[in-house]
Parts: structure tokens; sequence; C-alpha cells
């Protein structure tokens, strides 16, 4: 049997639903893996925006996409999450994908935060295209504390059930407060 990280399972689960070679965004860009990976499923014909607020993030992913020649499907932004329908249309995006935190190997004190995040999935939602999803793996504990978690955690507990799917798993058996990984349905 497959042993999954989060990214990992959480990358599958999201390919399921979404269209390939369609637009997505990746929110929080990180050290690029998620947006590599949105990358292959944008394929030739699709297109993945990408945002973070740390050049380091810009740096990493820019040569990462290099790597794997796919730099050309990729827009890259010096710009926080909570920005992202400045750079999109509502109901123009197949998938969103956020991973909260910080950067790994970056300045912990750059962590994403409840008030900016909130606002960000809020505005992700209103970019998504019906059939859409938006993954989030949630992070807390140590440097980031629990109050963004609990804030997006009752957030997406009062999404109207008529307009979205919402499921959140749990590693149920995992000590040290594993990561939350979440998907919300955006319905047709």
């Amino acid at each position: 049997m497959k042993s999954y990280q989060i990214t990992e399972w959480s990358h599958e689960l999201f390919q399921l639903q979404v269209n390939s070679e369609g637009l997505y965004i990746d929110a929080t860009m990180g050290n690029g893996h998620d947006t590599l990976f949105l990358c292959e499923l944008a394929g030739e014909s699709g297109k993945v925006l990408a945002f973070d607020v740390q050049e380091k993030a810009i740096m990493c992913t820019t040569k990462l996409l290099k790597e794997h020649n796919v730099e050309n499907r990729a827009k890259l932004y010096l710009d926080s999450h909570e920005n992202m329908d400045e750079y999109a249309e509502a109901g123009s995006v197949d998938g969103i994908y956020f991973n909260f935190g910080y950067l790994p190997g970056g300045d912990h004190n750059l962590a994403t935060k409840a008030d900016t995040s909130v606002k960000a999935i809020e505005k992700g939602l209103e970019l998504l295209k019906k059939g859409g999803v938006m993954a989030l793996c949630i992070y807390s504990g140590g440097d980031t504390g629990f109050e963004e978690k609990n804030r997006i955690l009752e957030y997406l507990k009062k999404l109207n059930s008529r307009k979205y799917v919402v499921i959140v798993n749990s590693y149920y058996n995992r000590e040290n407060n594993p990561p939350i990984p979440a998907f919300i349905v955006k319905k047709g």
C-alpha cells in the first residue's frame, strides 16, 4: 500500500474532481510544488495563477517550473492570496489549491493569517466555476497556532449547503496536530 503525505493524497482527490487543461490557482505558492502539480494538470492549453507574498517563494517556484519545462503555463504573482480576484473573473476557475502555514525553509513569522485566509477562501469561491473544487491543507500548532485553523473550519461549517459540498478530513490516529485536508465543491 502506498504511504501518502497530505499533499500527495490531496492532489489525487483534487485531480479526480477538476477538469484537466483548465484555469487553476495556487493561492499559497510556497516552494512551488503545488504550482508544479497544477501546471502538469493544466497541460499545454491550461493556465495557473500562483500567489505568495515572499520573493523567496517566487524564486523557488520559478526554478522548479523551469526544471520541469512548464514555466510558460504559470503566472507568478508577488501578492496576497486575498487579492486573487484581481487576476481572474468570477466563475472562470476550475480549481484552487491552498496550503496554509508558512514557507518551508522560510521565515516562520511570515505565515498565513486567519483574516486574510478566510477572505481569500471567500473570494476564491466566487472565482470557482460551478463544479469547481477548492482544496485546503490546514496546518496548526507550533509556529502557526490554532487561530487560523479554527477560523477556517468555522467558516467552512457555515457555508450554504445548497451551494457547496464541504468535506473535512482528519488524520485520526496521528499526534501533534496533523494537518487537516478539506475540500469544497461548488455545486452546479
